[in-house]
């Protein structure tokens, strides 16, 4: 017995919306949900095939899907699945190449499909696998003309654009195996991934051509049960191809009707809005009869009070001709106060001895002592005095008046001599 009820062959439902441009898509495996998007760009060919265009596919797995994935890491997991998707789509020859060519050996068509896990919840390359191959069919690349050496490339407002030339659908049909292949399920879940032995992968279109096939898991399948799988995924490929072109005759004929498209129109509104109702008819006549009726039927008031004054302690109410009763308060409200009001006493007085005490140190102090300057706030008036001259500044001045004395006694005693 399977967790969603499921039998062994039964294929989760499979849902297919468009966005509003060509070549993108969300598909919907179950609870995996994967986002498609196609993009095109004129680009030089390889050199050893210059008359065929270039396929680009990268598959992203983002915690957003599920929170054991690590952004901007090449997990085993992804280059698996990477190379899985370029054997299905490239490998198989789905996509005429050569129709991409539009000037040989100078320009081609480099078509890039890019896709998104925007949900895990198992069976990764299935959705995977689909949602590529609808947003291929569903894209359209620009037209192009080529007069000469010059290539126009056309608006999708002067030219319709044209459509991939795509041969075949690959889809991918993944089955897994339990002790040692003695079990097997259809399309696994997410948890059932988990518990697994073994994984074989089945990429077939609907004329019943294998594009390729791979296993994993380390499990040693007989040919019967190969055969057994190849047959059950011609079936589902079938219904899913089905499925994939009615969604593209859809689409295309709402885009030729004019008529609404996109992904807020594709999804049911159940899913967007996340409670509903039905409105309700609301009858607006005789409603002041109604009103009367409904106080008539009413209880009265038990008691009504002309003057609605409050007297619970502690609270007031301000207005015209109201007791105003912001001063009453409770007993222990007054003891608080009064205690508070203790403390800021006594906390001023020691405020008071601190600064007396204070100034009778600085008088202490010497005057020749500079006054140190405090941080504190409190201290409004400060008194400098005017410092000291450095003692280099002394020493030269002291030097100059003794060179000058010395010089004028000189002077006294040549006089001296010279009088005698």
């Amino acid at each position: 017995q399977r967790l969603d009820g499921r039998q062994c062959y039964d294929y989760r439902n499979v849902r297919i919306s468009f966005g509003a441009d060509y070549g993108c898509c969300i598909v919907e495996l179950g609870k995996t949900r994967v986002l498609a998007q196609v993009s095109c760009e004129l680009v030089p060919p390889k050199p050893n095939r210059p008359t065929e265009g270039i396929l680009f596919f990268n598959l992203e797995l983002s915690p957003m899907a599920a929170p054991g994935f690590e952004p901007g890491r090449q997990s085993e997991l992804l280059v698996k699945l990477n190379r899985l998707i370029e054997r299905c789509l490239r490998n198989s020859k789905c996509i005429d190449t050569e129709s991409l060519c539009v000037v040989a050996g100078e320009k081609v068509w480099q078509i890039r499909l890019d896709l998104h896990l925007l949900n895990h919840d198992g069976n990764i390359i299935d959705a995977a696998s689909v949602a590529g191959i609808v947003a291929l069919c569903h894209f359209r690349r620009p037209d192009v003309s080529v007069q000469g050496e010059e290539v126009t490339v056309y608006t999708p407002e002067e030219r319709d654009p044209v459509p991939l030339s795509i041969h075949h659908m690959p889809i991918c049909v993944s089955f897994a195996f339990f002790q040692q292949g003695t079990y097997l399920l259809v399309d696994p879940s997410e948890r059932e991934e988990r518990v697994m032995d073994g994984l074989l992968v089945i990429a077939m279109n609907k004329h019943r051509e294998i594009c390729t096939i791979q296993s994993s898991g380390g499990i040693m399948l007989v040919q019967d049960q190969v055969l057994r799988c190849s047959k059950i995924t011609a079936v589902k490929v079938a219904e899913i191809t089905e499925l994939i072109q009615k969604a593209l005759e859809n689409d295309q004929k709402v885009r030729k009707e004019g008529g609404k498209f996109g992904f807020a129109e594709s999804i049911p509104n159940q899913k967007i809005t996340a409670f509903k109702m039905e409105s309700a008819a609301v009858d607006t006549n005789n409603v002041e009869e109604q009103a009367e009726e409904i106080i008539t039927k009413a209880d009265p008031p038990s008691e009504v009070f002309a003057k609605p004054i409050l007297h619970t302690p502690g609270t007031a109410q301000i207005g015209e001709g109201i007791e105003n009763s912001w001063g009453d308060l409770e007993e222990s409200e007054r003891e608080e106060a009064a205690e508070e009001e203790g403390e800021s006493e006594a906390a001023a007085f020691e405020c008071r001895e601190m600064e007396t005490e204070d100034t009778s140190t600085m008088r202490e102090t010497k005057k020749d002592e500079p006054i140190v300057l405090s941080d504190s706030e409190e201290e409004e008036v400060v008194i400098l005095e005017p410092q000291e001259l450095p003692k280099k500044t002394r020493t030269q001045t002291n030097s100059k008046q003794e060179n000058t004395s010395k010089k004028a006694f000189n002077k006294r005693r040549k006089k001296k001599r010279a009088a005698r």
